[in-house]
């Protein structure tokens, strides 16, 4: 299956893209990893991307998908994939259609989850996460079991520069108004399924399997 996740800051993507990708054992494909592996191979849109990279530009569309279908192309991804962070805008994803045509692939399925903006502000603000492992805990919700010390690995836990309310109000407003044309465009192509994201993990997970059953 071939699916893309959505959902503003907080709403526990992160989480839920794990649990698909573990669950049904398919790659998750992010805008990050996927600069950093083509960097990494040093393939020519890699060496063109860190360019841009390197001069804190953004890197142009043209060179994004670029890279998006030569990670597409990968044998990994012939039993599905999980997309997260891509495409962003209504021409990313019309890229994006080309790119799937060409690959004799298409999207089944958009996963966008849904959260109240005062919950994720609360979420956010009290979000703490490890400085080495990445792991992520909410102060309310899903306390580590020593204050400041990750479960996983040990390592400190601390609160990002940008998770303030006026701050992370702002960020939820941008990210409104950036996802809305992308959300209509995929909800014409009847596409779209929205999940509760207010629930128990548990719960949200069981919801997107439910969805996910039908096209498996």
């Amino acid at each position: 299956m071939n699916l893309l996740i959505m959902g503003p800051p907080g709403a526990g993507k992160g989480t839920q893209a794990a649990n698909i990708v573990k669950e049904y054992n398919i790659p998750h494909i992010s805008t990050g990893d996927m600069f950093r592996a083509a960097i990494k191979s040093g393939t020519e849109l890699g060496k063109e991307a860190k360019r841009y990279m390197d001069q804190g530009d953004l890197v142009p569309d043209s060179v994004t998908c670029g890279i998006v279908k030569e990670r597409l192309s990968k044998d990994d991804c012939k039993q599905g994939f999980l997309l997260d962070g891509f495409p962003r805008t209504v021409a990313q994803a019309e890229s994006l259609e080309q790119i799937l045509e060409d690959l004799d692939m298409n999207i089944n399925t958009v996963i966008n989850i849904k959260v109240d903006n005062n919950l994720l502000i609360n979420r956010l603000v009290k979000r703490r996460i490890c400085k080495d492992c990445g792991a992520t805990y909410h102060l309310d919700f899903n306390p580590p079991k020593e204050e400041g010390i990750c479960d996983v690995c040990g390592g400190d836990l601390y609160q990002r520069k940008d998770d303030n309310p006026e701050t992370v109000e702002n960020r939820l407003d941008v990210y409104a108004k950036q996802t809305k044309p992308l959300l209509d465009f995929y909800r014409e192509k009847d596409l779209i399924q929205n999940i509760n994201g207010e629930q128990d993990i548990d719960k949200v997970f069981s919801d997107i399997k439910s969805i996910l059953k039908g096209i498996n």
